[in-house]
Formats: C-alpha cells, structure tokens, sequence
C-alpha cells in the first residue's frame, strides 16, 4: 500500500506546542509515521521559537518527520498559483508555497487556515 503522508500547516504545529487537544488527536490519527511539512513550514516554526530551548525542541520535532523541500516542480506551481490568486484572494507566499507542495505531491494538508487554501484549485485538504 502506497504510504499518505498529510502536509501539516504551520499553525497546526502552534496548536500542537500549546497543547490544543483536537489538534493533538487528530495528529494520532494521522499518525507521526504519516506526518509531513513544507520547508516552508520548518522555516516559519524555526524563526517564531522564543528561545534556544525551544528551537532547539523545534529542530529535534522537525527532525523526526518527513520535510518536503522545494523543486522544480514546486517552484513552477507556485508561480502559477501566484499569478492566479495574489490578487484576487491576496495569496501570500508562504502559503503559496505551502499549496503548491501540497498539489505537487498529491497529498493532503492539514490546517486550521481553510480560508487560506479552500479556493485554491486541484488542492486537496485533510478532513477527519
């Protein structure tokens, strides 16, 4: 069986480090095996940690799971998405880089930003 990984956010991991526990359940039902995050996303928890503690926390959790990084193929539907929804729906570039992983790989995301994401064509959005 071919493995799903699920793209978290960035906000899902926020939610998980202040210990919200719908967000922590769901993270179980995905199951750590199935986790994934955008460069992108390692990128943002990394500069928003508060303290060498807490980076160094950030960096052991980032570790431990499957970072997708960005190529070409990436890079191609980023721009497009770019040019398709920077103006019309003020996509911002994290988060056009964040969807444009998620469409490349054909996973999932997992998010709390649905209004970030759900106008987005061909991406597909992870529902419990």
């Amino acid at each position: 069986m071919e493995k799903r990984l699920v793209i978290c956010d960035t906000n899902i991991f926020i939610e998980f480090y202040k210990g919200n526990r719908q967000v922590i359940e769901n993270l179980h039902k995905i199951g750590n095996d199935n986790i994934a995050l955008s460069s992108v996303t390692a990128g943002e928890l990394i500069f928003g940690a508060f303290n060498k503690t807490e980076l160094q926390n950030i960096q052991k959790d980032i570790n431990e799971l499957k970072v997708l990084h960005i190529n070409e193929k990436i890079s191609r539907n980023f721009i497009n998405m770019m040019q398709k929804y920077s103006l019309s729906h003020n996509l911002d570039l994290p988060d056009a880089l964040i969807a444009a992983t998620v469409i490349s790989s054909g996973f999932e995301l997992y998010t709390l930003n649905l209004k970030h994401f759900k106008y987005i064509d061909n991406i597909k959005l992870w529902k419990q």
